[in-house]
């Protein structure tokens, strides 16, 4: 069954302004990793952790309410609680020096983010 976000509901504004901070916030970390493998960029790669959780957070809940209230479809809202609850281990991993684990993951966190933002601005935004 395909399903359109209604129209005017702003939901979908919303959940493309957070999507827009949220990929972004992803990318300064991926920025801010390369600095700290250069020897510097801690600071910033830390409290980039922290922005990427919050818009994380208010991500998810916007794609839920452009599902529910909003009548869109519902895998966004599961996509943004993958990336926020991806983010999350991303920390620990990197807290706990696992890069191994820590860079493929990072990359899978950019991409979802990434496909979530095409998907926001595709004018043809169905199921």
């Amino acid at each position: 069954m395909v399903t359109q976000v209604a129209k005017g509901s702003g939901y979908l504004t919303a959940f493309k302004a957070v999507t827009v901070l949220n990929t972004l916030a992803v990318l300064v970390q991926a920025v801010s990793a390369g600095m700290l493998l250069s020897g510097g960029g801690s600071g910033l790669h830390g409290t980039g952790a922290l922005a990427v959780h919050v818009l994380g957070l208010i991500q998810l809940v916007t794609a839920v309410l452009l599902w529910r209230p909003g009548r869109g479809p519902g895998w966004p809202a599961l996509a943004a609680l993958v990336v926020l609850l991806a983010g999350f281990v991303q920390s620990a991993l990197g807290g706990s020096g696992v890069v191994l684990v820590h860079v493929p993951l990072g990359m899978a966190i950019f991409g979802l983010s990434v496909w979530l933002l095409v998907w926001s601005y595709s004018p043809r935004r169905t199921s």
